[in-house]
Parts: structure tokens; C-alpha cells; sequence
């Protein structure tokens, strides 16, 4: 599939839709389907998470178990880009939508404010791609859903915004249901193409070289990578989930702590609450002062109208985000 959509912005959230063509219209919407909804990637502290509808003309379901459509995490990653490779012979019949969950959303949405969590993503995302399937003018008549938290309420969820459609929801649906285990094949089958494609901007062409892993919290060899990935004041790269308790608790221990001036405690008097924390660091043994966050950024100040070569600023991740060293003239 082409994910160039997704690696020229892997801050967003992207829909990828299959070839799927109807013989015509008036003879599409005669026709009953079939839709499947899974997801691969909801545990890993690295990479997207990709959700999948998969559709088929409820008198073709034969072809999946034809085809050897299985629990994707039962398949070889080779069984599972055939089958998907296989998809394409039969696009008259089936098709899918895919939404694309980029790690630096989920993690930015849940560390926000108000609350936006895993579940409520992964609900949302699957009725978003139920309503872009029927916009595609296919009569699904049945959805089978293989379950985020409890079944009777996700069910339910559906039902309401839905109620024309008969809905399942259970657990190990990618086992139970062909349609399930198809759509669960796409899912991890684009995954595993942005993870093993994603180029880290953020790294130098050394690190470029780094293994990561399966990218699930307990692999030793991400948990490696989350150690060396991390910079000292940008944290880590937009390819890591930050807000997963793996990632910010070496966030917590080895990252520059900053004090910002709203955090200031409303009971500490005005005098002391004007003083910048960042500057001065005291415990009980030494009084260190250290240098604001603002000399980090700047480069040596400058005369007006002085003309000089400045330096590339030396981190990759301030170039990554496109952002210029701040100038103080004299």
C-alpha cells in the first residue's frame, strides 16, 4: 500500500482506502455486506495504531476462509502480506478503510486537560470508519467488532449512533469472525509498513541505524532504544508514545526539570514567586546555579547590522521542528 500520505506528516491522522470498485451504483446498493472492525498497534510505546474496516458482499464471505484469513497474530508476517496482496483480485466484492493513529496524537491527547483515553480513541475511530463505508454508498447490514473494554457498552455505543445495524461485539473476534480476521490482517499488515519504513527526522544518519525491537514496553531491546533515543531537553522523537508510563518515567529521571512561572505555588510569597527557579537550583549541601532554558536556544548575541555566519544549531530534534536559534541583539 502507499503510505506516502502518512510519512510526509506523521503528526496526523490519515485515512488509506483499498481499490474497492462497485460493478454500479443501483446494483452496489442491492447488494448486503459484511463489516469487520479491528486494530493493530494498541500496546506497543512505539508507532501508530491502525484501525481497519473491512467489508465484503455478505455472498462472498467464502473467499476469506478461501483465502486463509486468520487472526493476524497467528499468521507469518509473510502469510499476512499475501493474503493482503490477495485483497486486490478482489475488489468487485471487498474493500477496507484504515485510519491511521499517529503516536504523537495519542500520546498528546491523552496528557491532555480533559482526559481523551486509549478506549474512547479506539471507539471513535471504528465508528468513524463505519460511517465512511456507508458514505461509500455499501449496504452493511452486520458489524462485528472485536472488543475495547467491555463488549455490552462498546455494543451498545455502536447501536446508538447505528441503529439500523445489527452489531456484535466480542472478544477474540479476529478468531471468531473471518470478516474480523481480515480486516485485522490490514491493520498489522500497513502497521508494520510505516513502523519499518518511519525515518526518526529527529535522529542523526548514525542513529538512523538504532533497533528498537518489537516496540511492546518489556522488549529489552526497546527499552534500549527508548534510553539512547532520549534527549535531554527535547525528550523523545515523535515516534515514541511519551505519555506511556515506559517512556515518561525515563522522561521523569533523565530529562532537564523545568519549573514554569504558572506553577509557581499560589501560597509562596510575590517576591519569591518572581524569581525564576530554572536559574537557581538549592538543596540542603550546595547552592548550583544553572543556565535558563533561553540560553539553550540562543547563540551568541549580535551587533545590529553586524552581518556573521552562525553555526547549525547541533540538535537534530530543534532542526526536525523547523525552529531557528533565537537572536538577542546588542
Amino acid at each position: 500500500m502507499d503510505i506516502s500520505e502518512f510519512e510526509k506528516n506523521s503528526l496526523a491522522n490519515i485515512i488509506f482506502r483499498s481499490s474497492y470498485v462497485a460493478d454500479d451504483e443501483k446494483k452496489n446498493s442491492n447488494r448486503s455486506f459484511v463489516l469487520g472492525i479491528d486494530e493493530a498497534g494498541r500496546g506497543p510505546v512505539l508507532g501508530p495504531m491502525v484501525y481497519s474496516a473491512f467489508f465484503c458482499d455478505e455472498d462472498h464471505l467464502s473467499v476469506l476462509n478461501d483465502l486463509g484469513c486468520a487472526d493476524s497474530k497467528q499468521l507469518t508476517e509473510e502469510r499476512r502480506s499475501a493474503i493482503f496482496a490477495e485483497y486486490d483480485n478482489h475488489k468487485t466484492y471487498l474493500g477496507f478503510i484504515l485510519k491511521v493513529l499517529s503516536p504523537h496524537m495519542i500520546s498528546t491527547c491523552m496528557l491532555r486537560r480533559e482526559k481523551y483515553n486509549l478506549n474512547d480513541m479506539s471507539h471513535d475511530a471504528a465508528m468513524e470508519l463505519i460511517q465512511l463505508v456507508l458514505d461509500q454508498s455499501i449496504n452493511v447490514k452486520q458489524v462485528f467488532v472485536d472488543t475495547v473494554g467491555d463488549p455490552d457498552k462498546y455494543a451498545n455505543k455502536i447501536r446508538a449512533r447505528f441503529p439500523k445495524l445489527k452489531v456484535t461485539v466480542s472478544k477474540k473476534a479476529d478468531s471468531l469472525y473471518p470478516v474480523v480476521s481480515a480486516s485485522s490482517i490490514c491493520a498489522k499488515v500497513v502497521r508494520d509498513q510505516i513502523v519499518q519504513t518511519w525515518k526518526i527526522k529527529e535522529f542523526d544518519e548514525e542513529k538512523q541505524a538504532m533497533q528498537f525491537g518489537s516496540g511492546y514496553p518489556g522488549d529489552p531491546q526497546t527499552k534500549r532504544f527508548l534510553t539512547e533515543a532520549l534527549d535531554e531537553i527535547f525528550g523523545f522523537p515523535k515516534f515514541v508514545r511519551f505519555s506511556w508510563s515506559t517512556a515518561s518515567t525515563i522522561i521523569e529521571n533523565r530529562c532537564v526539570k523545568v519549573t514554569w512561572d504558572d506553577d509557581e505555588d499560589e501560597n509562596v510569597n510575590t517576591s519569591t514567586a518572581k524569581k525564576r527557579k530554572s536559574e537557581v537550583v538549592e538543596n540542603t549541601t550546595t547552592t548550583a546555579t544553572t543556565k535558563t532554558l533561553f540560553s539553550y536556544f540562543a547563540q551568541k548575541s549580535t551587533k545590529k547590522n553586524e552581518t556573521t555566519t552562525r553555526r547549525t544549531s547541533g540538535s537534530h530534534y530543534f532542526r526536525s521542528a523547523c525552529l531557528k536559534p533565537a537572536v538577542f541583539p546588542m
